[in-house]
């Protein structure tokens, strides 16, 4: 048998490494982020900074809450073990085993400590989706058909819809919801860029406050609905734990952001409506125009004067 093709795999294996659609993501905000800041000098007004500031700051709550969904560290842990590698053998390998749990599937990785062990690099990164039942069914069987390694194995299984964990089950309907959350989180967020841009300040102020709650009830949809402690994924002596993740933790920091531009704006509108008016850039080009150009603004009154007389 030849050894650089590993036992049940066909031909050399090639593993996840990353959704392709996050960095499309990131490369569409990083180059509208940097037109902005290139047409930025010719931006004139005194108030072009909170100009640039709104515009990044907008462009950082949209990118988030757009990536997150795709993401695949909503939930992370680890374990280093002495595990079995392969099914119908006793050979033993030191590695860290990794579950990285998303709003669209699992990540599972496994590599070895050193990699190369038993005359073969162990370094795994397999992909588990559960956009719907049948298909993380589906993942999980070709996986037993290739034979993937043990340990990837017993943490998938504990995901499968027929597992009486119900992990599956319950991750389903909690990323089900949170990622519609979300996507409703992004539609407000573009509701409210429109709104500022007429601009109607109230109801933007309105649709960032529904973006804020949006993500928080998504985040409270996800969190409440987590496998029980007697689920729990053993490897011998060491059990895999999980807690929240990057991804997390940064959609909760999002919430934040929006939950405080939209109160700070409120305010400003309660008490001094002008000071939000220049912010949005509604006023201040006007009055800057005005100041430039006094005949005009007295032409314009004149005009507006003889309208009226006519009428």
């Amino acid at each position: 048998m030849d050894t650089s093709v590993f036992p049940f795999y066909p031909r050399p294996r090639t593993p996840f490494l990353f959704d392709t659609k996050i960095v499309e993501i990131i490369i569409i905000c990083l180059v509208t982020a940097t037109t902005f800041i290139i047409i930025f000098p010719g931006i004139r007004g005194k108030l072009r900074t909170f100009w640039l500031l709104r515009v990044l700051t907008s462009l950082f709550i949209g990118t988030v809450i757009l990536a997150v969904n795709f993401t695949r560290d909503w939930e992370v842990g680890s374990v280093n073990t002495k595990t079995v590698y392969k099914s119908f053998t006793h050979a033993m390998v030191n590695a860290s085993i990794g579950l990285w749990i998303g709003l669209k599937g699992v990540n599972i990785t496994l590599a070895g400590h050193p990699l190369h062990q038993l005359n073969e690099t162990i370094n795994y990164n397999e992909k588990f989706a559960w956009e719907s039942r049948t298909q993380y069914d589906k993942d999980y069987q070709e996986g037993l058909e290739k034979g993937l390694p043990n340990p990837i194995l017993y943490v998938a299984e504990k995901f499968y819809s027929e597992n009486p964990c119900r992990l599956h089950q319950q991750y389903c309907v909690s990323t089900y919801y949170s990622s519609a959350l979300m996507w409703s989180a992004f539609c407000s967020w573009i509701l409210s860029n429109v709104l500022f841009l007429i601009p109607v300040p109230l109801y933007g102020i309105c649709m960032m406050f529904v973006t804020a709650v949006c993500i928080t009830v998504s985040l409270i949809s996800y969190a409440t609905v987590r496998h029980t402690p007697a689920c729990n994924i053993h490897f011998g002596g060491s059990v895999l734990h999980m807690r929240f993740g990057l991804s997390f933790w940064l959609s909760f920091a999002t919430g934040l952001l929006c939950l405080s531009i939209s109160i700070l704006l409120l305010t400003l509108h309660i008490l001094k409506p002008h000071i939000l008016l220049r912010i949005l850039n509604c006023k201040d080009n006007e009055e800057e125009r005005n100041k430039s150009d006094p005949e005009s603004s007295h032409l314009d009154d004149d005009k507006t004067d003889a309208v009226s007389e006519m009428l």
